[in-house]
């Protein structure tokens, strides 16, 4: 997730984008910008806007308003030009299956006018199947190919939709690693993704998407800290009469006590200090910031109470 010094205007820019699919809105007044070197992921339940979102912005689609630039030019307009210069992966593959690993490697390289580059199928675990058919390789494999494509040609832009699902947790890495890389060496990346935590441990920047609008929008500490950070701990000898005063809300389950503030460290050092003098053992102690699922918890939680209403 390193920044590189790159051209005055962003890799991608989203301003007001609104897109229609008749009388239903998928995408309402949505705006973000994306620079050379940033990973940015977009999140969201399915239908929230994500995939159009991204189609726009890979000119696949026109927008009923607002603007998308790639690169500083319209994506509808000049696709040949950004061909070369902008890479996807997506859920579906398009392989062909006749074809070897290898071979498809060589037929990608060359349509982009590349030298070979057999190095590619390392970065991905791969070259040991490089002689196999394309039919022949599993979902995950398939994948890490796509990804290996996108890669060899050095995009300037990538957008990554749910890179890493049927994948196993070494190939999960392997494939973070890899968009770190990219990152490094100066590319803008869009990152779509149902794992909370691949978008924790990745993006500089991430928005939240819900209905078509951006709901939240930040980096995650910024997203994270307008919720709940939670403590929780099983303390032993305990009343709950005993506890002292706190500016969050407590929560006994069995023999678990949960806390859940937007003052962590002043409720985390009246609980400390009070354990201190009392004697008490706070067993199994855990304290953090609302995690990115918290966040997806309440927003659900939201959405359905204004369903109900």
């Amino acid at each position: 997730m390193t920044t590189t010094t790159g051209p005055a205007f962003p890799a991608v820019d989203v301003r007001g984008l609104t897109c229609r699919y008749g009388a239903f809105t998928a995408v309402d007044d949505v705006s973000f910008a994306v620079h050379p070197g940033e990973l940015f992921a977009l999140l969201g339940t399915n239908g929230a806007g994500k995939t159009t979102t991204v189609e726009t912005a890979l000119g696949l689609r026109r927008p009923a308003a607002g603007t998308v630039a790639v690169l500083d030019r319209d994506p509808a307009r000049h696709r040949r030009d950004l061909a070369r210069r902008v890479a996807a992966i997506g859920q579906e593959t398009g392989f062909a299956e006749g074809l070897t690993v290898a071979e498809t490697l060589r037929l990608w390289t060359d349509l982009h006018r590349l030298p070979p580059r057999p190095a590619a199928l390392d970065r991905v675990d791969l070259a040991h199947r490089a002689d196999l058919r394309v039919g022949d390789l599993s979902g995950g494999e398939r994948r890490r190919l796509d990804l290996a494509l996108a890669a060899a040609t050095e995009p300037e832009v990538l957008f990554a939709d749910e890179p890493t699902p049927g994948l196993d947790p070494a190939s999960r890495r392997r494939t973070w690693d890899l968009l770190r890389d990219l990152t490094a060496a100066g590319t803008a990346v869009v990152l779509t993704t149902h794992y909370l935590d691949e978008a924790a441990e990745l993006a500089d920047h991430v928005a939240i998407m819900d209905r078509g609008r951006i709901v939240r929008f930040g980096t995650v500490a910024e997203v994270t800290a307008a919720h709940e950070a939670r403590i929780t701990m099983r303390p032993e000898p305990f009343d709950p009469l005993d506890l002292p005063p706190l500016e969050g809300r407590t929560a006994i389950d069995g023999d678990t006590l949960t806390v859940r503030t937007t003052a962590l460290q002043a409720d985390l050092h009246r609980l400390l200090d009070w354990a201190a003098r009392t004697g008490v053992d706070l067993g199994d102690l855990k304290a953090g910031p609302a995690t990115l699922d918290e966040v997806f918890a309440e927003l659900e939680s939201a959405r359905t109470e204004r369903t109900r209403a």
